[in-house]
């Protein structure tokens, strides 16, 4: 698996790595989890998109939300792994470079995320601590969690 990696603002994107986007996105949350919430909220043209291509397939995909969007502090959301890539540490290779990029394009700062309650383990690993009780969205077990370190593992 040869990866390569790139992070751009909506207005950099062309439509192919749109549609890329919106596909993941389609596929992970609205087929697979059975989400009823819009994706499309207003917050990607606002946003940074990082993709992870393998050859010219989109493997891996996270939005990088500035300060003020979603929440006071910067934000990762919309965290996707293709079902093909899974358990190949992708996720943990995403998550390492939606970190490191936060802090190149907002600064260095707290990291604010809704995140499905069953990957808690997963965010704890890059140093996010649970800050709210379980709640849902979507349908699904959420819980709200801050990176206040401003550290990454590089994986």
């Amino acid at each position: 698996m040869n990866l390569t990696v790139h992070c751009k603002k909506f207005e950099e994107l062309n439509l192919s790595e749109l549609y890329k986007i919106l596909q993941i996105r389609n596929q992970v949350f609205y087929v697979e989890q059975h989400c009823d919430d819009l994706d499309l909220d207003d917050k990607d043209q606002l946003s940074y998109h990082l993709c992870l291509c393998d050859e010219n397939m989109l493997c891996a995909y996270a939005r990088l939300l500035p300060q003020g969007l979603s929440y006071k502090e910067m934000s990762i959301g919309r965290v996707a792994v293709a079902e093909d890539y899974r358990g190949k540490n992708i996720g943990k290779k995403l998550m390492s470079l939606a970190i490191e990029n936060c802090y190149k394009y907002f600064g260095k700062g707290p990291i604010k995320i809704s995140g499905q309650l069953y990957l808690k383990r997963f965010y704890e690993f890059f140093g996010f601590k649970k800050i709210s009780d379980i709640y849902f969205e979507a349908g699904i077990e959420h819980i709200k969690m801050m990176k206040e370190d401003y550290t990454y593992e590089a994986v």
